[in-house]
């Protein structure tokens, strides 16, 4: 997903409705909000911390894909979680 994308997508009641949370914002919400940032970021400027977010992203994006759902999945849990994260697998 663009930075656009996901912006437009994390202020959606869809994605505030899923992953894991203590009561307020999710993991995943956060981190969409902080994938956002690294997306504007020129590659100089990033951070060794930044790269290990980027490195958690990506295996939070294979883990979670690797657990996709039977049948039609537009409108599931599974897909909103991936999305928080950047990654929209599509329908």
């Amino acid at each position: 997903m663009t930075a656009g994308q996901l912006e437009k997508w994390l202020a959606t009641d869809e994605s505030k409705s899923v992953g894991q949370s203590d009561g307020g914002e999710s993991v995943g919400h956060a981190s969409g909000r902080r994938i956002i940032k690294l997306l504007h970021m020129k590659k100089a400027d990033l951070t060794d911390d930044d790269l290990a977010h980027m490195r958690k992203v990506v295996g939070y994006v294979h883990r979670h894909v690797a657990q996709r759902p039977g049948g039609d999945v537009a409108d599931t849990p599974w897909r909103y979680s991936l999305m928080n994260w950047g990654h929209d697998p599509g329908t």
